[in-house]
């Protein structure tokens, strides 16, 4: 499942619509389809025989998450394709599942009742409620389903985009409220308009419009490009914004000690939600917009969904603003607030900050660490209240009888969390590092260090400098890492956790090879269209020992040039960094 390019103008739709003729080698006007960009969760629906086989998540684009049971409790959602004469033997059906405003609020309003956290926007509470381990709990909730697109069809063919809209719509399956077929770039750019005057009623949220290439055949030779296709893009439509007042500024602690300034605001509706909240980054930040508490702001839903501070207006100032000092306390645990020379952030230095730890607890079950499925955001403030996790590692000593005990756990529910916890004691090197949330490290750093060092003990008592000799590792990371595996308490938490059943396999590990790979310590970075999916192409390089970069710099070995390269050529040469073609790049990795 792909993703799309973005257009934040008018005049960039129109550059699209040239790339497209340019491509084709036609002057021809182009017959397009347009339609709004709803904002929810990606969904694709697979039906046999007519039957609803299979509902899944976008995930990554490659792999996603089945998510039948749930998907089966909306209403809009057909379980079986009616209302037409010829149905595919097997179709994907591409669309969004997404909550209206008001189902947004509502909900949003009981959470905050029971003392649950409030959902950031649709979006998320889309999301959230399709992932539940309950389907009652999805069913509850009114969702819906907007068709957009087709994946794999077997046994039946659609010439085009609007052909398949209008089967979809006998059919029975619900497609999205405005779809225009369009001839010519000038009449999208109408119904850009149309849709941007009328979105204002539609009940839900809607960020921009998708323009998409209707004739199939034009689409298949348009092909894609890394990961978008070169057949459609989003029109983002310009930020909503409103003014408000800053009611306060409190300060937020994550869970590397970073602390954020965070604005809580006279609640004001823009783009059709209430907004009362808005993070202000840093207090670089704070400094140079000059934000203080009591100030009229003006706020903007960036992408109709983030909210920010853009600017405080002045003119209305009273003179009873005040401005917001930096703590010289952790507003959690009272610890020692730093901040490290060169960097922007201030942290708390408490290891025992009951805010660092539950956000350490979440990041260490999360999807990329250790991957433990219903131990999300709600469960670990749960479990941390009732005392029965105060550090990642309690939650291997979990039992079935404790989380019985809990509200919101029942027989199954309580099951579902224990065997998920039992089958993550079961991990690779790189997503374990990535679990132990150390600082600097991320999922690349994570892999990377998989790469070098055979075993987790290998890692023990490193020093900085043999860290710093892995090409992509700077001082920061090196110092940070040894830093962690000289802790004699970090050491003991690592013996605790082996103990517990832990099992760490290290496929990533390069001194498995025999022989030198091709590409081992070498940085690429890829430009233009190339013969075969840039994805395979990355997973070659990585393959053997290769890095692809997403940005030309003094360390980058190689630039690799396909058809229509754009500007990291011209910053390759400026660098004097070495440009191959695909070829080339193929006689390397064959040694």
């Amino acid at each position: 499942m792909l993703s799309l390019d973005n257009a934040f103008s008018h005049e960039e739709v129109r550059e699209f619509d040239l790339r497209v003729k340019r491509f084709l080698g036609t002057d021809d006007e182009i017959e397009y389809t347009v339609e709004p960009k709803y904002d929810g969760l990606a969904i694709e629906l697979t039906y046999r025989d007519g039957l609803l086989l299979r509902a899944s998540t976008r995930g990554d684009g490659y792999v996603g998450e089945d998510v039948t049971r749930n998907i089966r409790t909306i209403k809009s959602v057909p379980l079986k394709i009616e209302g037409v004469r010829d149905i595919p033997g097997e179709i994907d059906i591409r669309g969004e599942v997404y909550m209206d405003i008001e189902e947004f609020e509502a909900l949003n309003r009981q959470r905050e009742e029971k003392g649950e956290s409030p959902f950031a926007n649709p979006r998320n509470a889309a999301a959230g409620s399709v992932r539940q381990l309950d389907p009652s709990i999805t069913a509850s909730r009114r969702l819906h389903l907007a068709c957009y697109g087709a994946g794999a069809v077997k046994g039946m063919e659609f010439r085009s985009q609007w052909e398949f809209i209008r089967w979809l719509e006998k059919a029975r399956f619900p497609v999205p409220v405005i779809v225009r077929l369009a001839k010519g770039i000038d009449e999208v750019v109408e119904v850009i308009r149309e849709i941007e005057e009328k979105r204002r009623h539609f009940p839900f949220e809607t960020d921009g419009a998708v323009i998409k290439v209707n004739d199939f055949e034009l689409q298949r030779t348009l092909g894609v490009k890394t990961r978008e296709p070169r057949w459609a893009i989003a029109y983002k439509f310009p930020a909503h914004q409103g003014t408000t007042r800053i009611r306060d500024i409190i300060p937020s602690v994550g869970r590397t000690g970073v602390i954020t300034p965070v604005a809580l605001l006279e609640p004001v509706r823009i783009g059709g939600v209430t907004v009362s909240r808005s993070t202000l980054h840093n207090w670089d930040e704070i400094k140079r917009k000059d934000l203080r508490v009591g100030d009229t702001v003006v706020v903007e839903r960036a992408g109709d969904v983030i909210p920010h501070v853009v600017m405080v207006i002045k003119e209305k100032r009273t003179g009873k603003e005040k401005p917001f000092a930096i703590p010289e306390k952790c507003p959690v645990c009272g610890a020692k607030v730093v901040r490290e020379e060169g960097e922007v952030a201030f942290r708390c230095v408490g290891i025992n900050c009951p805010a660092q730890v539950q956000e350490r607890i979440k990041h260490f079950a999360s999807r990329a660490a250790m991957d433990i499925e219903g131990l999300g955001e709600k469960n670990v403030e749960l479990l941390y209240s009732k005392g029965l996790i105060r550090h990642f590692v309690d939650i291997y000593r979990l039992k079935k009888e404790d989380l019985l005990k809990l509200p919101r756990f029942a027989e199954k529910s309580a099951q579902n969390l224990i065997d998920a916890i039992q089958r993550s004691k079961k991990t690779t090197l790189a997503r374990f590092l990535y679990a132990l949330g150390i600082l600097h490290v991320g999922e690349y750093a994570a892999k990377l260090l998989a790469r070098h060092f055979k075993s987790l003990e290998d890692l023990y008592n490193v020093s900085p400098e043999r860290i710093a000799g892995i090409k992509q590792m700077g001082e920061k990371i090196a110092r940070s890492v040894s830093d962690f595996f000289s802790d004699p308490g970090n050491l003991q938490t690592l013996e605790t956790l082996k103990s517990l059943g832990l099992e760490i396999t290290n496929p990533d590990f390069e001194g498995k090879k025999k022989k030198k790979q091709p590409f081992e310590g070498l940085v690429f970075v890829i430009t233009g269209t190339l013969p075969r999916p840039r994805k395979e192409v990355e997973e070659m390089i990585e393959d053997l020992g290769g890095h692809v970069s997403s940005a030309v710099s003094k360390s980058t070995d190689y630039l690799v040039v396909g058809e229509s390269p754009g500007s990291k050529l011209q910053k390759a040469q400026d660098l004097g960094v070495r440009t191959i073609s695909f070829d080339e790049l193929l006689e390397m990795a064959e040694g």
